[in-house]
């Protein structure tokens, strides 16, 4: 049993300041000398980065779905053993989705600070506070912070009219200083955002007048036993994996889950390098290819090696933005496009409104593996998809899913925990 305080934050709604709040916390107690560990909730590649520069520590996502409740313990309880504070960001409302940041809350026992956008509210606040923490009796609730907040007095109406002011976490004031940019798919990547520490550290001044500076209680993780690995079917393979600006959509997990499977990784940039490394696979993640079009269509040496590696009959998995990048041409939102590597016949047009979304699973000969999409492109090729993905929600519609001898690809992004050894055979050489 691992103990260690720990604290879910949580909103009413998206864009109530989740992200913020949690990197200012990071921030905060890990410049008072504490260790600091930070989740996510969902599927989120974004979230993360912000919240690793915050922390300064890796940064894995807690999904009851896709990875599981076993997958996440083991998580939390291995963070625990060697932090003095654990931080879990929800997603979107607390009690949307299911399963809810409030289900995760519940199932671990981790204690619940609501952060609630009151800059349009007065008396308002109150209800909504009020409801969050009586709406489910076995959810611990620690507390409420109220964001952008216009003034001292402002700040003062919304404490006094809460049923029980125990609850007052505190007010963050209304500040640009404060806000991360955004772009269609989320947050930009931490990066891009020049000014990120300076506004972490503003953030993490502004908590540090609130009672939010103590630590808050602690939670029991328990034990549930190491992740039986009887083999290293991957032992001796190298996987080479894109990872630059263009592809940056990499969840911590599944390059934990190559390694304990024995894979040597190493990294490359489709942007920048003339050629791929020595490896037996390729994995090209998702990103913002859209962004880069004529850097990555004037990288000639690199597209002619992704070519050889697949006339070789080795390994390729391509997710979303990867996806994108191994069709003949790629066009952004304003209509510029590029050729891009042609493994894969067809084009593909980037979208100002969202395309797809939603937790899906695949049904693949190497097994079922668990994961999700997002994104604001439409493809087009007149290649057979092999199979369709199964939609975990009725909001989400099935991707199509496309073979090429060992290249497989489609807009879901996989979570390789959900189906270690399926992960494994769609590397193996």
């Amino acid at each position: 049993m691992n103990h260690c305080p720990a604290l879910l934050i949580a909103a009413p709604a998206s864009g109530q300041g989740k992200t913020t709040v949690t990197a200012g916390l990071a921030r905060l107690h890990a410049r008072r000398g504490r260790r600091v560990r930070v989740f996510k909730t969902g599927p989120d590649f974004l979230d993360p980065m912000v919240l690793e520069k915050a922390s300064g520590a890796p940064v894995y996502n807690l999904d009851l779905w896709m990875g599981g409740e076993s997958h996440c313990r083991r998580l939390l309880h291995a963070a625990a053993g060697e932090a003095d504070l654990i931080l879990v960001e929800g997603v979107m409302g607390l009690y949307d989705g299911e399963p809810s940041s409030a289900d995760l809350a519940v199932l671990y026992g981790i204690p619940v600070l609501a952060v609630v956008d009151a800059s349009a509210m007065a008396q308002t606040f109150a209800a909504v506070a009020h409801g969050l923490a009586t709406f489910r009796d076995e959810l611990r609730f620690f507390g409420v912070l109220a964001n952008r907040v216009g003034s001292a007095g402002h700040a003062e109406m919304l404490r006094t009219a809460l049923p029980d002011r125990g609850i007052w976490r505190g007010a963050l004031p209304r500040e640009a200083d404060f806000e991360l940019p955004e772009r269609h798919l989320g947050l930009y990547p931490a990066e891009e955002i020049a000014d990120l520490d300076a506004r972490i550290e503003a953030v993490a001044d502004a908590l540090e007048r609130t009672p939010l500076a103590e630590s808050p209680p602690p939670v029991d993780f328990p034990s549930i036993g190491l992740e039986e690995t009887a083999t290293l079917p991957l032992s001796g393979v190298t996987i080479a994996v894109a990872r630059d600006s263009a592809f940056c959509f990499l969840y911590r997990a599944n390059l934990d889950t190559l390694r304990a499977l024995g894979a040597e990784l190493v990294f490359f940039s489709p942007l920048a390098d003339k050629g791929l490394p020595q490896a037996d696979a390729v994995w090209l993640p998702g990103g913002y290819p859209e962004l880069h079009l004529d850097q990555l269509a004037a990288n000639h040496a690199l597209k002619d090696a992704l070519r050889r590696h697949q006339a070789a009959g080795k390994p390729i998995l391509a997710e979303c933005g990867g996806f994108l990048y191994l069709l003949e041409t790629l066009a952004d939102t304003r209509g510029h496009h590029a050729e891009m590597v042609g493994l894969l016949p067809g084009r593909a047009v980037v979208q100002a409104r969202l395309a797809n979304l939603g937790l899906q699973s695949v049904e693949l000969p190497e097994g079922r593996l668990r994961g999700h999409t997002f994104h604001h492109a439409r493809a087009e090729t007149h290649l057979a998809p092999v199979t369709h993905t199964c939609t975990e929600k009725s909001s989400g519609r099935p991707e199509a899913v496309y073979r090429d001898r060992r290249l497989l690809a489609s807009f879901l992004h996989l979570y390789f925990s959900s189906n270690p050894a399926a992960t494994a055979a769609l590397f193996a050489p």
